[in-house]
Order: C-alpha cells, then structure tokens, then sequence
C-alpha cells in the first residue's frame, strides 16, 4: 500500500481518537496538527517526514508518531519549573520559519543563530520535552543569560555517537544518538573545533533534521554533490526538518552555502 498524507491522517486520528483531541490537516504545509481540547495545547508533525519512515519501518513508524504525541500532550498538562532541573535544559536547533510563539500567544525563548535557524531552549521531560517560553522564565524570575549559559554548558556534557564515511575522496561524519539534541550539537564549539583541526580540505556542516549532524571533510566538488543530496533526503524524511542548506565552518562560524548540481558552491 501507498502511503499517502491523507491516510496517514486517517491511521493517527483512529489511533488517538479517543483521547479527546482536535484535528486539522494543512494540505498546503501537509501538516497535522494534534491538540488538547482540554488545554488547547498541542503538536504539530510534518506528514512527509512521516510517510519517509513508514515507507522503511511501516507500523512501527506510526507506533513512534503516536507515542511522541502521547508524551508531549500528556507534558503539556503540567506546569514545568525550570528550577531545581538545571541539568535537563537544553538548546534545540529549528528553522527560522518555526513558531516564535506558542498556540497561546506567548512569546517562546530563542536566539538567533544564522540565517537559516534558530536556538529554542527545551526542559527535557525524559520521553519528550516542552520548549521554554518567556512566562515559565518570569514566573521563576530566571533570565535569558541563565538559560544560555545552563543549556550551553549541558550540549557540551552529552556523549556523543559517531559514524564515520569515506565517499569518493571525502570524509563523511554522521552523528546520531538518538537522543533528540543530535542536531543541537552543532552548537557545540569545542565539538566543531575538534574536527576542523582534523580536516584535509573544507569543512561543512549540515543539520538537516534535529536527529542529525553531519561534518564532512570536503576535499573535491564531488563532495559538495554528495553533501547536497544527503542532506536534502534527509531534510525530507525527518520528524523535525531544520533545513536542507549545509554550511562552511570558517574562521569559528558557519557560512551557508548553495550548491547547484555540478558547481562549485556560493556562499
């Protein structure tokens, strides 16, 4: 069977019926957005990423979906103080194009980072997490430099887990722990630090989607060929797509660069 979004839709609205949600599917964003018709609370999921995962893991990748929504509308019942749960506040990488509020209207915590993302920061609730917004900062009296400097020092505490590919000349770096801050890890200067040192040619980075981060030694244009196609199959099969765009790590920052087909990249 063809997955289509519009069975996708169908499957997740049967399998969580009867948890007193509302639906709405955005055929134009092909997005499903999930919430509590109690809080009004709820969650939004990109339907290709989904429909990518199904086509490899079938039901077990709608059983994943459904226990991710589960956990993160269950969390949003709660009240979450950050105090006293230092250690579980983390830096999330999104698009620029993701929400600054939340579907209440308050104003989420973030900061910029380059043209094509931002840094959410997230209280991380074991099987899920609630991004942080300025009223859960101000009801404790905590401010941004706190939260910056707590999720920074805590990016750079997580383990991490690499696999390393030799393609046509260049040196791919997957990483991939599973743990949902795998994209967040870009933030990690000491991290990228490391590699550059390690580099023959160019140095690019990508974060596709935010249970990914490549790095990779470029040392010939077939490279920047690879890069591009990498990351476009994984921008289209994530949960959480960041952006299909990889950028060049020069000088302590990050550049992004356009890669057309055959051509050498614009930055």
């Amino acid at each position: 069977m063809k997955m289509t979004s519009r069975k996708l839709v169908e499957i997740l609205k049967n399998q969580l019926s009867k948890q007193g949600l509302k639906f709405h599917f955005d055929r134009e964003k092909d997005t499903l957005r999930i919430e509590d018709d109690e809080t009004k609370k709820g969650v939004t999921l990109s339907m290709p990423g989904i429909i990518a995962k199904w086509e490899t893991k079938n039901q077990n990748a709608i059983d994943e979906v459904v226990y991710y929504v589960e956990e993160a509308l269950h969390a949003m019942k709660n009240q979450q103080e950050l105090t006293g749960k230092e250690k579980s506040i983390f830096p999330v990488i999104r698009s620029t194009s993701f929400p600054t509020e939340s579907n209440e209207g308050i104003a989420l915590v973030y900061t910029d980072h380059t043209a094509e993302t931002r840094i959410y920061y997230a209280l991380d609730l074991g099987n899920t997490y609630r991004l942080i917004d300025e009223k859960m900062m101000q009801r404790e009296n905590w401010n941004m430099e706190q939260i910056k400097e707590i999720a920074s020092f805590n990016i750079r505490s997580l383990k991490t887990s690499v696999k390393e590919d030799h393609v046509a000349g260049n040196v791919f770096y997957f990483f991939n722990a599973n743990d949902g801050y795998d994209a967040s890890r870009i933030l990690n200067e000491s991290l990228l630090h490391s590699y550059k040192e390690r580099m023959v040619g160019k140095m690019a980075v990508a974060v596709p989607h935010q249970d990914v981060l490549i790095i990779v030694d470029i040392q010939n244009d077939t490279g920047y060929d690879i890069l591009a196609q990498l990351t476009m199959s994984f921008f289209a099969s994530g949960r959480v797509p960041i952006t299909a765009l990889s950028f060049l790590y020069e000088n302590n920052e990050l550049e992004p660069i356009f890669i057309l087909g055959k051509n050498k990249p614009k930055h």
